[in-house]
């Protein structure tokens, strides 16, 4: 299985130049069964990273073009009554996929964006009175501006937290600018791109992140770098245990994608900025500080 995870890292590279520690972080992310908040500026490649991952993973796909006006029903479907048949018949809305792209989820009101999050952490949707499931696996990328550009929502902390990371693209290098200059085109490498896995295939790699072995004394670094956020006064909002428990399944999963069958305390500190810096809380709002400086206090062997 090492290979195939390579392969795909390589293939969306392929895509997305010059960004495998992002590619890897997102991969880590669905491999934990989570869901992925891509937020940076217009043009950076959010979208094109989602519909890589869909495509070299072999997941069904479907995109939301979030707006002011959107309605909870355009998102997960709605029933029409037809007069052929004399009742109502539902009609699912794009929710009802593999992998659903969320595009600029932040321009949607707080109502709209609301209506994910039943579907996020149930995995199942709630309509005209009915529960109906969502189709397995289930994955949401949402990307979002940053929230000073106008015409943009706040996401509530409540939907925050129901993203496992949240990662930043950030400005291609160099050497990828000038590859896009000299005529590589990121849509055709996407055109080009084959499933290197199926349903089964990636279920199996799931079950093997929850396989890698996490020791005791890396368990107690954990606790602890939690605990620091919850008695820190720099941080007036310490992990919930739905966070911490994040931390270690994506740290679990870094593991997998660089053929560790254990985690070490690198792991973690690879992926907290991604799952912690959106749940940390201070009063500049920046949660990547926070983590730096909580990577920085915290001891990987207990005093």
């Amino acid at each position: 299985m090492q290979k195939i995870i390579s392969a795909v890292v390589a293939d969306i590279g392929k895509v997305l130049l010059g960004k495998d520690h992002q590619v890897k972080l997102a991969l880590a992310c669905l491999l934990s069964r989570g869901h992925l908040l891509i937020e940076d500026l217009p043009g950076m490649g959010k979208t094109t990273l989602a519909h890589a991952l869909a495509q070299a993973l072999g997941l069904s796909y479907k995109r939301v073009q979030f707006t002011s006006d959107m309605l909870p029903a355009d998102i997960v479907g709605v029933s029409i009554f037809e007069r052929d048949s004399g009742s109502f018949r539902f009609h699912e809305g794009p929710v009802f996929s593999q992998l659903l792209l969320a595009d600029e989820i932040n321009r949607a009101s707080p109502k709209t964006q609301s209506a994910l999050l039943e579907a996020m952490e149930e995995r199942q949707v709630s309509v005209d009175g009915e529960t109906r499931p969502l189709p397995q696996p289930f994955f949401v990328i949402a990307t979002q501006n940053p929230m000073h550009q106008s015409g943009t929502f706040s996401l509530p902390e409540s939907q925050l937290d129901r993203f496992l990371m949240r990662i930043s693209l950030g400005y291609p290098t160099r050497e990828a600018e000038r590859a896009l200059f000299q005529g590589v085109d990121p849509r055709e490498q996407l055109r080009q791109l084959r499933p290197r896995l199926d349903r089964a295939g990636l279920a199996k790699l799931q079950a093997l992140v929850g396989q890698v072995k996490a020791s005791a004394s890396l368990l107690d670094y954990l606790e602890r770098l939690v605990l620091h956020t919850r008695q820190s006064q720099e941080c007036p909002v310490g992990l919930s245990p739905r966070g911490a428990l994040a931390l270690l399944h994506a740290a679990r999963a870094w593991a997998l994608i660089h053929a560790r069958g254990h985690v070490v305390p690198e792991d973690i500190q690879a992926v907290l900025p991604a799952v912690a810096g959106h749940r940390l809380q201070s009063e500049s709002g920046d949660g990547a500080q926070l983590v730096e400086r909580l990577i920085r206090q915290v001891d990987v062997i207990a005093a």
